[in-house]
């Protein structure tokens, strides 16, 4: 046998090891006959690196050192899951899909919610090629020598009928058993322990080193493929698939047909998920079919067609030291609980929110109570009730602050809402903080080397007043501020510096315009072009955008009749912020499908559903989501939904073909 062949056959001898040891639980080697092996193979590729391998498995062991992770658009977006915390909320649910599908028989497949950190995982030809981190589910870092680190992901897939190329999406999850034994040996060294297992499994894969992050037992559990022409029909297959090729797919996963047997998977897992070595939250449910997964489709923010119930949080009692009160960045004032600190659900609560007056009134929560605390959707700790019980008789209702906590301004509550607002929004230090703070953000002008905490020394320190002074900064401005060396001052100025090229939609965002999320700001870029035509909207035409209501068009109106943010604006214009939407043209695009209305339903031969909806939105048209009277054609498919075939019947609307959409587009 040649080298190449004897290095070759040590990589699959050795991956075939890691399979058994890692994935299925059952090694056929001692661990010192594996060590003896991987050294082997070491040393030969080192002899000969003209066969060096990126994937193979002496790369397990790490020592890539990643100062800067790379920012990278996710080919197909990573969207969040709506949450259930009742078996009427699913029911509900199911309802939905009824209506959108018909009376279909639905099949489901039930999934425990892993309580770790999401990853997606690019596999070409087999090999593993990339990993990023969920992100904003837009775009992630790249953290793919980190993940390679773990075991339990494959680095080249077993057998040959996987797709030539695929994402597969998993929980990045650290076992109880090893999370304990992290924490064993931080402490015997006298170190801080870590404070739960979903945190640190997060942490670790932004690890600079990455043989820091081979230390830990770290594994990956897959819930979900996504891809061009996969070779299956169903979720439950896909992940069939995937457990064949080599992964850790959770054998929890079960095939269920109907909504009774995804209640008793409920049941039962809420009474056994504590036996489980790994923290889990709830139960995911997805519609198994991937025709029906298409049609039912996407919200701005999760999909349709699953759906997370969640288990029923934890609770603890503690006593409420004081209250505080919390100035955010549009002036609402939060009222916040200083607890006596108290281990709820893997985590110590020193702190939880109180919502509001109306919240404290009702609850009539004191000085002195000892109090009930949960954490809201595992997430955030809130109170929820008051051991009267253990009152004493000398506490007092608490009476809500009447001024700004900040700046002193009197506070204001407008009719219908329920927090109070510091109306000081251009001198109240906190607002304007937290206005520069959201600017800078990941999701909004994603600054690199500039943080929350730099934000405040910079407001405290004189050197910015809004965030456009932000492009004013020197390195020589920076230098004297705590903390801040040569290096870190040059990132941040060079930072800010290319923020200038974030796309419109994101600028538009960070400006913090009330109620302008994230997708109003795409839609309102996409629909006005330029912050120009946007500021000189009126109510009615900002009304009449898709989706934007009363509420979203008067809070624009009122942010472009501030002269402060009107200043504001034409300042970041000179120092070259975006405010205009660069479009990409399609050299085949028309304007032949202009003011019709399009629903794409079923199968399809010649066209990808994507790029069907991409055909009809370059030539003008517009993609719904539902057929209504404002539908002008349907373009059907193999086994488009009953439902959607009736209700174009009976609306009278055009049923086109995949081929009649072709000839129009001719």
């Amino acid at each position: 046998m040649d080298i190449q062949q004897t290095i070759q056959s040590l990589r699959e001898e050795l991956n075939l090891h890691n399979h058994n040891y890692y994935v299925l639980d059952h090694p056929t080697i001692s661990d010192f006959e594996f060590d003896l092996k991987l050294k082997q193979l070491q040393d030969l590729e080192n002899k000969y690196p003209e066969f060096f391998d990126a994937n193979s498995p002496t790369q397990r062991v790490g020592g890539t050192i990643t100062k800067n992770f790379k920012t990278i658009p996710h080919e197909y977006r990573m969207y969040s899951l709506d949450n259930s915390y009742s078996k009427e909320d699913l029911v509900d649910w199911v309802n939905r899909l009824q209506k959108v599908l018909g009376n279909v028989e639905l099949e489901f497949t039930c999934e425990l919610k892993y309580d770790g950190a999401s990853i997606s995982i690019t596999y070409e030809d087999g090999k593993l090629i990339r990993a990023v981190t969920r992100g904003d589910g837009f775009q992630g870092d790249e953290v793919t020598n980190n993940i390679k680190t773990i075991k339990s992901i494959p680095l080249q897939l077993k057998g040959t009928d996987f797709p030539s190329k695929f994402d597969i999406r998993g929980e990045i999850i650290l076992p109880f058993a090893g999370f304990e034994k992290m924490n064993q040996d931080l402490i015997e060294i006298g170190e801080t322990p870590y404070s739960n297992p979903r945190n640190t499994a997060s942490g670790s894969l932004k690890l600079q080193d990455s043989a820091e992050v081979a230390k830990r037992p770290l594994e990956c559990l897959p819930y979900f493929l996504i891809g061009k022409n996969l070779p299956f029909d169903t979720q439950y297959q896909s992940l069939e698939a995937a457990r064949v090729w080599g992964f850790k797919v959770p054998k929890e996963a079960k095939l269920v047909s109907c909504l009774q047997d995804v209640f008793e998977y409920i049941d039962f897992w809420d009474v056994h998920r504590h036996n489980l070595p790994y923290e889990t939250d709830g139960v995911v449910v997805k519609v198994n079919r991937f025709q029906y997964q298409d049609e039912l489709g996407y919200t701005a923010k999760s999909p349709r067609w699953a759906i997370a119930y969640k288990f029923k949080s934890q609770q603890v009692s503690t006593r409420l030291l004081s209250i505080s009160y919390q100035v955010g960045r549009t002036g609402a004032i939060t009222p916040v609980a200083n607890l006596e600190p108290v281990q709820l659900a893997g985590t110590i609560v020193k702190r939880a929110s109180l919502h509001n007056a109306d919240q404290i009134e009702k609850l009539d929560i004191r000085i002195g109570d000892t109090v009930f605390v949960e954490k809201g959707g595992e997430i955030i700790p809130k109170i929820i009730a008051v051991d009267l019980s253990k009152r004493e008789q000398n506490t007092v209702p608490t009476q809500y602050i009447t001024h700004c906590p900040e700046c002193n301004t009197e506070l204001v509550r407008i009719e219908g809402e329920a927090n109070h607002y510091c109306p000081n929004f251009y001198g109240c230090p906190p607002q304007i903080i937290g206005r520069i703070q959201h600017f800078i953000s990941r999701k909004a002008m994603d600054i690199e080397g500039l943080g929350g905490e730099t934000v405040a020394l910079l407001f405290n320190n004189g050197l910015v007043h809004n965030y456009a002074d932000l492009y004013e900064l020197t390195v020589n401005q920076i230098l004297p501020l705590e903390r801040m060396a040569q290096k870190s001052a040059e990132n941040l100025v060079k930072g800010v510096a290319n923020s200038k090229e974030i796309p419109f939609e994101r600028v538009l965002f960070a400006i913090g315009i009330r109620f302008v999320g994230e997708t109003v700001a795409k839609k309102l870029a996409k629909h006005y072009k330029n912050i120009d035509a946007l500021s000189q909207a009126s109510l009615m035409d900002l009304i009449l955008v898709d989706e934007i209501g009363d509420r979203i068009a008067k809070s624009v109106i009122e942010f472009f009749e501030n002269e402060d943010n009107r200043k504001i604006i034409a300042r970041l214009k000179e120092y070259g912020v975006q405010f205009e939407s660069v479009e990409i043209i399609n050299p085949n695009a028309t304007t032949k499908f202009l003011a019709k209305t399009f629903v794409v339903s079923g199968v399809f031969e010649k066209f990808s559903r994507e790029d069907l909806k991409k055909a009809i939105e370059d030539n003008g048209g517009k993609v719904g989501s539902s057929i209504s009277s404002k539908t002008d054609f349907v373009v059907a498919g193999a086994n488009m939904g009953p439902a959607k075939l009736e209700k174009a019947k009976q609306l009278k609307i055009a049923i086109i073909s995949e081929d009649d959409f072709l000839d129009m587009l001719k």
